[in-house]
């Protein structure tokens, strides 16, 4: 049975995290682990784990919605330098409207708007409603972008070798690759629809960050280096290409990262790189592996259709510029 707030200490509907306890969100975060689980093959706990944590030393930036003296719903978000990123919003199921969601939205995009350092706000929410044509608070700020989660059974895909045409060696992902991977992202994304999603992907200083959170926190899962491969051009000995992986479950992988250099584009390099990713993923009995992808990124859009990746949901990154 969900928490009862005391209605003199919540007035209305909106509540600062800071204000809570893990008990009080504890019935709203079994059900959203539940449904990242059902729907999406995902081990949300990890991630329910770290809300617990930071709500309990009152220290998660963030609302929650009330009703009834229960918290049907809830918003959280953290400041990156001049950025401001949503780290997630879920309303529970038998309530869940694009009403409540923007309710949530609007009261992070207010607090994160007014915050003097802040000039562009974030977020990829999978648990959002994905209907096409939904408005979002702040309208003539943001600019939304249609992306694809996307699955492979792994028990029935062929994982057949391509035909690589340059030569290159590739080996197991380690550490110390880090900064020359931070490069190649930045050069891989350089006039890229991504890098619009993602300002990280815009300077090697970012994608350093965006893999140091990969590898340590559990966003996407926990990293798992036996199934992450880099590509180095054989006779320059430069790194080309990456393919990262994850567990997100104990049966199913899920692909971090997946690029090449733009000079070895379109010659089966990054095709060979997630085909020998899925294979581990595979020989660890893994079951399935998944992916997200922009939805005007056609190009990777068929070489994932192709490898047999279908695409399971369907949802929105939004950003919001130029209100400052």
């Amino acid at each position: 049975m969900a928490a009862r707030l005391h209605p003199a200490l919540y007035p209305g509907e909106l509540a600062d995290l800071r204000r809570l306890s893990p008990r009080d969100l504890e019935p709203l975060l079994a059900e959203e682990t539940k449904t990242w689980r059902d729907e999406l093959e995902w081990e949300f706990e990890k991630s329910a784990d770290l809300v617990r944590r930071f709500v309990e030393l009152r220290a998660l930036n963030g609302s929650a919605l009330i009703e009834h003296g229960t918290v049907t719903g809830y918003v959280y978000y953290v400041l990156e330098e001049n950025k401001a990123l949503l780290g997630d919003l879920y309303v529970a199921r038998n309530l869940a409207s694009s009403g409540r969601e923007n309710r949530l939205l609007e009261a992070a995009l207010e607090e994160t708007m007014r915050n003097p350092p802040v000039t562009r706000v974030e977020c990829q929410l999978m648990m959002l409603n994905p209907e096409p044509y939904r408005a979002v608070p702040r309208q003539e700020y943001v600019t939304k972008f249609e992306r694809n989660f996307m699955r492979i059974d792994l028990r029935r895909a062929a994982l057949g070798q391509g035909r690589v045409r340059r030569p290159v060696y590739i080996e197991k992902w380690s550490d110390h690759y880090q900064d020359a991977a931070a490069q190649l992202i930045a050069e891989a994304y350089t006039g890229h629809i991504d890098s619009r999603i993602n300002d990280q992907y815009r300077s090697a200083g970012g994608a350093r960050r965006f893999l140091y959170n990969i590898v340590q926190y559990p966003g996407c899962g926990t990293f798992y280096r036996p199934a992450s491969y880099v590509a180095f051009e054989f006779t320059t000995g430069a790194l080309c290409g990456i393919s990262l992986a994850s567990l997100v479950a104990p049966e199913c992988g899920h692909i971090t990262q997946i690029c090449v250099s733009p000079q070895v584009k379109g010659t089966g390099i990054g095709h060979e790189l997630l085909r020998q990713s899925l294979t581990t993923l595979r020989e660890v009995n893994c079951h399935s592996a998944s992916l997200t992808v922009t939805a005007a990124n056609t190009d990777a859009v068929t070489l994932y259709e192709h490898i047999g990746f279908e695409t399971a949901r369907r949802f929105w990154a939004f950003v919001w510029e130029g209100f400052r």
